[in-house]
């Protein structure tokens, strides 16, 4: 069954949950303000508070906002060989248009980063997903550029949910991209928090590990 239309229009229209939910509850004259699942460390609050919907069981997003000077620690602790790990974040005010922020295949960041290739510094507050798409493993017939068995070149720019690989090794599988870009994303299997850091595992075996770290000047 393709999913595609279904869940990104439910997406579009009502799966970002308000940024505050489960930030602060009050009770007069007790108020709570601690969110859940998080540590400190060397003056960072580490928040493990991520979560699923059950109308897009495909996606792992924060539930709270991730702001500006925020890092986003994603770890695949194991990617099934033909699966790619995506963090997009909505590229118009409408989210109908997404950006990459980073992809891992199994062989690890198959995108640009600095440092860390695990660690992503937030540059600004927005809305964030992440998820697991699955290619079948490309040809590499008669492709002299063609190094790995993964792809490694993206389109920046895409529909949510949509990774495009682009570059000869794209162009020479074509037809079976365009077969993959039918099928249901990888779904989750099952999720769990481990003290401060969310843990998801994929149908398939892939297994991630994610956590939030938020400068906490208060502990300055």
């Amino acid at each position: 069954m393709n999913g595609t239309t279904s869940w990104r229009a439910w997406m579009l229209a009502a799966m970002w949950l308000p940024a505050v939910a489960g930030a602060q509850t009050t009770l007069s004259p007790v108020q709570v303000t601690a969110p859940p699942y998080t540590s400190h460390h060397g003056g960072y609050l580490i928040s493990g508070d991520f979560q699923t919907n059950p109308h897009i069981p495909s996606v792992v997003f924060p539930a709270q906002a991730l702001v500006a000077d925020d890092l986003l620690s994603v770890d695949p602790v194991h990617l099934a060989d033909d699966d790619y790990l995506v963090v997009q974040e909505c590229a118009s005010a409408d989210c109908s248009q997404a950006s990459i922020v980073r992809v891992w295949n199994a062989g690890g960041a198959a995108t640009a980063f600095q440092n860390d290739e695990n660690r992503i510094l937030i540059k600004h507050e927005n809305k964030y997903w992440i998820w697991v798409e699955h290619f079948p493993e490309p040809s590499t017939f008669g492709c002299d550029d063609c190094q790995y068995h993964y792809y490694t070149r993206f389109e920046p720019f895409s529909p949510p949910m949509v990774l495009m690989p682009s570059g000869e090794l794209a162009a020479d599988n074509k037809d079976a991209l365009l077969t993959a870009r039918t099928e249901d994303h990888v779904q989750v299997k099952s999720q769990s928090h481990e003290g401060s850091t969310f843990v998801v595992t994929y149908d398939d075996g892939s297994t991630v590990r994610i956590r939030r770290m938020h400068a906490d000047h208060g502990t300055q």
